[in-house]
């Protein structure tokens, strides 16, 4: 069990408790109204037989209301206790949670990332991975695909250890990743995932988050490299402009070529692609892409791959299903074969086709 996974489960019990809690408040409070409508229409009733008097009528419907306002206020406070009490438990877990350790020597034998016999499973016992195995050399692109719900992208958080594997093990260059300090092993990872965060800051610092510590000369070098330059140049203040929270000023674009500059500020030898260019369109696309190839040059490159051409570039194809590895080779082997990949290229290719009629 990993911190990343208890803050999943924790998620998921807090909204559940705090759902159930309103369900029951709601459904008390209608409960209570249906009695004061029940009290006057009895009242009523008894009122035009002459069994009730009038003054006795309204004592009735002022003792019932009296009740339900008290009765109304402690359901509502009972409802924010339990939510604070869900919330105390759920801060208390974080809290007394063990967190991730290991040893801040790291001296790998190189870059290339195995992965040998890797399971990994949910608290719920989902199996999400089992027996995973293949290795991303050190100088090659190694793109993983599949269907949704293969396991690529948790393939990709195992790489990088925000989660550890519950069986197997994930080495980088012979070392056990387990036994690594996680801000020690993240300092040889360049990670750009599809959702980029970025801050209400600048452009320079906003870039700088790739290394706190470089220059801007450093910072100007890197976003020329990642095709920042010419639309950081048209904004109101270049370098210096603020961007927003999470970068709302930008472009999804312009948003992921900030992402790639960090990256090659970073210079990093491990490079963790989860395919930035699915969502963007043409001329965005050949531009996250011309600053890709150049990112990615003499490293260690794990990518989740979409789209063919990406995988039609890379050195390895790793296909995963139902948590699996089902196959792994070249590109031009794996479509030999036959098989899921092969299956998938040739469903892509007639998307690429289709036309409406």
């Amino acid at each position: 069990m990993t911190f990343f996974k208890k803050i999943d489960t924790l998620e998921k019990s807090s909204i559940g408790s705090e759902l159930g809690t309103a369900v029951f408040v709601v459904s008390a409070q209608m409960l209570l109204k249906f009695g004061i409508a029940t009290v006057a229409l009895m009242g009523s009733i008894l009122l035009i037989k002459g069994e009730l008097s009038v003054m006795q009528f309204f004592c009735f419907l002022l003792v019932a209301s009296r009740l339900y306002e008290p009765m109304s206020g402690t359901l509502i406070n009972l409802a924010a206790l339990n939510a604070m009490q869900v919330n105390v438990d759920r801060m208390n877990k974080i809290v007394d949670f063990k967190e991730q350790s290991g040893s801040d020597e790291f001296t790998p034998n190189g870059y290339d990332i195995t992965f040998e016999n890797a399971g990994f499973s949910y608290e719920d016992g989902k199996t999400v991975l089992e027996n995973v195995s293949f290795t991303a050399k050190q100088g090659e692109v190694t793109a993983l695909v599949g269907l949704s719900g293969g396991g690529k992208t948790t393939v990709s958080r195992l790489a990088a250890r925000f989660w550890d594997t519950d069986k197997g093990s994930v080495k980088v260059g012979g070392i056990d990743i387990k036994n690594v300090d996680p801000e020690k092993l993240l300092s040889v990872y360049s990670i750009v995932f599809q959702d980029v965060t970025l801050f209400n800051n600048t452009v320079m610092e906003n870039i700088r988050v790739g290394k706190k510590d470089a220059s801007d000369e450093e910072v100007l070098k890197a976003a020329k490299l990642a095709n920042c330059d010419e639309f950081i140049k048209e904004l109101p203040n270049g370098y210096d402009t603020v961007i927003g929270e999470n970068g709302s000023e930008l472009s999804g674009g312009e948003r992921q070529r900030i992402s790639i500059a960090r990256a090659f500020l970073k210079n990093a030898p491990i490079i963790l692609l989860d395919e930035a260019t699915a969502s963007l369109d043409v001329e965005n696309e050949t531009k996250v892409q011309s600053a890709i190839s150049r990112l990615i040059k003499d490293k260690t490159v794990m990518v989740i791959a979409h789209r063919m051409r990406t995988v039609a570039g890379a050195n390895k194809v790793v296909v995963l299903s139902d948590g699996c590895v089902a196959e792994q080779g070249t590109p031009d082997e794996l479509l030999k074969k036959n098989g899921i990949f092969a299956h998938m290229v040739k469903l892509q290719t007639e998307g690429q086709n289709w036309s409406i009629a």
